[in-house]
């Protein structure tokens, strides 16, 4: 039983107490509260009366928002209240971020135009260990998957860069 429904049932159990039913604590894991036992079967099994006992029903801190994926450092943030970061790292940063992203631009065009020229629009040159046609229909249909996959980059790229102030 986890701490949240041990405290909503101690909750419903404190209304139920109102109404005269006996509340009793067994121990063991999990600790039991329970107003289901008579006062014969609550000594037998050792759990003890908790009526008249002040109940404190404490509400579990907010979970934190999850750490950034990149797996970067904490940002450093300036001595205002809203917890911004410094205008200058953020510029610095959406400059690396730029550059980072430009370059990735240039590595995938390079790519997709020596995919192009392999592909040789549909007719690449078949290649010695390709004496079974389908092998060559295969790395055609690959080749052009490829170059599918590196256009579908390019413009995610693109997309990433317009985006940047």
């Amino acid at each position: 039983m986890s701490y949240r429904h041990a405290c909503l049932l101690l909750s419903f159990l404190a209304l139920a107490s109102g109404a005269q039913a006996q509340v009793y604590r067994c121990p063991g894991p999990p600790v039991l509260y329970t107003d289901a036992l008579t006062p014969k079967e609550a000594q037998e099994k050792g759990c003890r009366s908790i009526d008249g006992t002040p109940i404190t029903v404490l509400q579990s801190p907010k979970p934190r928002a999850a750490a950034p994926a990149s797996g970067a450092a904490t940002p450093a943030r300036s001595g205002n209240a809203e917890g911004r970061v410094d205008p200058a790292q953020q510029k610095g940063r959406d400059d690396e971020r730029r550059r980072v992203l430009e370059a990735e631009l240039r590595d995938s065009e390079t790519r997709l135009a020596e995919l192009q020229r392999e592909y040789q629009g549909g007719q690449p040159e078949r290649r010695g260990d390709e004496r079974n046609f389908q092998k060559y229909l295969d790395r055609v249909a690959e080749l052009k998957a490829n170059i599918a996959r590196q256009e579908a980059d390019i413009q995610a790229l693109k997309r990433e860069i317009s985006k940047l102030p």
